[in-house]
């Protein structure tokens, strides 16, 4: 084989920071300019759906090649009828790897469709599955969020051994993802071959709720968001002062953010 495919070699590109080694904060000029027109005020529908697509398309891509099992790989080409060296030999993505996306309702809807849909590409489909989880943030006199409930879903089986995906686009608090994990741990399986978060932005505190939490868990995000900070934590380097970062109004709406993308991709103002 030719030693340059001997091993398939990919660098992530992530923002340095403080937050601990299983989070991953895409360092992508691309992404972070398509997310910027996600958040403008003059995005509406159909554009708003549109970037919501390509966005998750590229942040899987991604996961899948930094987080993915890959195995060597024979593959005769077109050419090998006439060519005997025309083969393919090289590490390559795994399709028998087993996929869970799981679609928290109703930000979640089409991030864990657009994902199902490549990993459909990717893997044996009948490898890949895709759950439903409905929950409600709870909130309390202030309307400030106080917690998260699971008021129904449809979840086709266990989790053990399995890559769970929960492309959910806002972190803010960090209370409803790390309910709905606490969910699939006690009632479908305690062991995971790996659990991935996969937000478009997330906040200082939904960091800090998701390793205190689940510490397992794997964080991949676009942007971090601590626009309510002091402008002395704002110069430091993400992280160096997590417990004076603030990405939170006091409603818990994300600053700067993007207002609330499952109004938006929805067009529903409830």
């Amino acid at each position: 084989m030719d030693a340059a495919y001997h091993s398939a070699t990919f660098r992530l590109s992530e923002l340095d920071h403080a937050y601990g080694p299983g989070v991953h904060l895409l360092g992508d000029p691309f992404a972070l300019t398509l997310l910027a027109r996600l958040c403008s005020p003059k995005t509406t529908q159909p554009a708003f759906n549109q970037l919501i697509r390509r966005l998750y398309r590229h942040l899987l891509t991604a996961v899948i090649n930094q987080e993915f099992p890959r195995e060597r790989v024979r593959v005769p080409t077109r050419m090998a009828s006439e060519y005997p060296q025309a083969v393919l030999e090289g590490e390559f993505i795994d399709p028998t790897t087993r996929v869970v996306c799981v679609d928290i309702a109703r930000a979640g809807i089409l991030p864990s469709q657009v994902c199902y849909d490549l990993c459909n590409e990717v893997f044996e489909p009948e490898f890949v599955r895709q759950d439903h989880v409905v929950m409600s943030r709870v909130t309390g006199d202030d309307d400030e969020v106080t917690g998260a409930e699971i008021s129904g879903g449809k979840i086709g089986g266990g989790i053990d051994g399995r890559f769970v995906l929960f492309p959910d686009p806002m972190g803010a608090t960090g209370s409803s993802l790390a309910t709905a994990i606490t969910h699939y741990k006690a009632e479908h399986g305690s062991n995971p071959a790996r659990i991935i978060t996969m937000n478009l932005i997330v906040t200082p505190q939904f960091i800090r709720t998701m390793q205190d939490v689940h510490p397992d868990v794997v964080l991949y995000a676009l942007r971090v968001d601590r626009g309510m900070s002091g402008a002395d934590v704002l110069s430091t380097g993400l992280g160096e002062r997590w417990d004076d970062e603030d990405g939170l109004t006091d409603k818990h709406y994300i600053v700067p953010g993007g207002g609330g993308f499952g109004e938006l991709m929805n067009n529903s103002w409830v």
